[in-house]
């Protein structure tokens, strides 16, 4: 059970589950039924997908992760897991998530493939190999759970709301992959990776990381403009986006050198922040009135 979920990177399928979330308490709409199921077969299907997802990125990446010392330990280059019983577990995965998504909803299912082929085609086996840029279209389908969760209950995934939520992830994601780039440059060059850092070095990886952290911070800051904010968005919002600006400073004026921690610990809480207190915004309105 460790090494199945050490292969489908559990860890990781949590922060989906919760990004799904947000996505699905967005786009739930008020004269609509809540239904128990629907929001079980959402979960149980991205679920399914997701961890199918990353199983299959660990079997196409297997002769790299055996190059790394940071990702040796996994369970295939490790031996724990056959390559061929961990293609099995991935297809397996694959096909019962992706079931379970289009009898949810066609759109939903769609959107599912359509992450899965970004992430273990586009990405895995070429951007990655290829562009020292790659975190940035990577990640597109690092943020398509908001919008699958969203699309469950709301077809229109082009609303302001559905978008803010889809451009937190993706912005996101370039200070948090890329501060990981920077801890672990040596494995990423024994594997033969061109992440940034590898291949232009800390000073103008941080310097790119500063424009996508200014990014993620201003469009939480402006999610007014797009979302439900009330008192939580006072509340939690502003206080972490401001602790994320100091935090970077931190990183930054230390050539990343220190403070990495604090600035991806924080990164990745507030991530969460920016997206689940629009739902309790709107929420707490719609309740607020219905009292009223």
């Amino acid at each position: 059970m460790k090494s199945l979920a050490d292969l489908s990177k559990f860890g990781i399928v949590i922060f989906v589950w919760l990004s799904t979330l947000a996505g699905y308490g967005l786009g739930f709409q008020i004269e609509q039924a809540f239904s128990v199921i629907h929001l079980l077969q959402l979960l149980v299907g991205i679920g399914f997908l997701s961890a199918g997802s990353f199983a299959l990125n660990q079997y196409q990446e297997r002769k790299i992760d055996a190059l790394m010392p940071r990702t040796r330990k996994r369970p295939i280059p490790s031996g724990k897991v056959s390559p061929r019983l961990a293609l099995s577990i991935a297809i397996a995965f694959l096909i019962v998530g992706s079931v379970l998504l289009y009898a949810l909803k066609p759109l939903v299912g769609h959107l599912g493939l359509f992450t899965v082929f970004l992430y273990n085609v586009a990405y895995t086996m070429y951007w990655k190999q290829k562009m020292p840029m790659a975190a940035v279209p990577g990640a597109i389908p690092g943020a398509m759970p908001v919008m699958i969760g969203y699309a469950a209950n709301n077809s229109n995934i082009f609303s302001t709301e559905c978008l803010y939520a889809f451009l937190i992830m993706f912005f996101w994601q370039m200070p948090h992959y890329w501060s990981l780039a920077i801890r672990y440059s040596e494995d990423y060059k024994n594997g033969g990776v061109p992440t940034l850092p590898v291949a232009v070095g800390n000073g103008t990886t941080l310097y790119h990381m500063g424009l996508y952290t200014i990014a993620y911070v201003a469009l939480a800051l402006m999610s007014p403009w797009f979302v439900e904010a009330r008192y939580f968005y006072i509340l939690i919002v502003v206080p972490f986006a401001l602790k994320i600006l100091v935090e970077f400073a931190k990183y930054y004026r230390s050539e990343a050198r220190a403070n990495w921690l604090p600035f991806f610990l924080w990164t990745n809480f507030s991530m969460l922040a920016f997206l689940i207190v629009p739902v309790i915004d709107k929420w707490f309105v719609v309740l607020t009135n219905i009292q009223s």
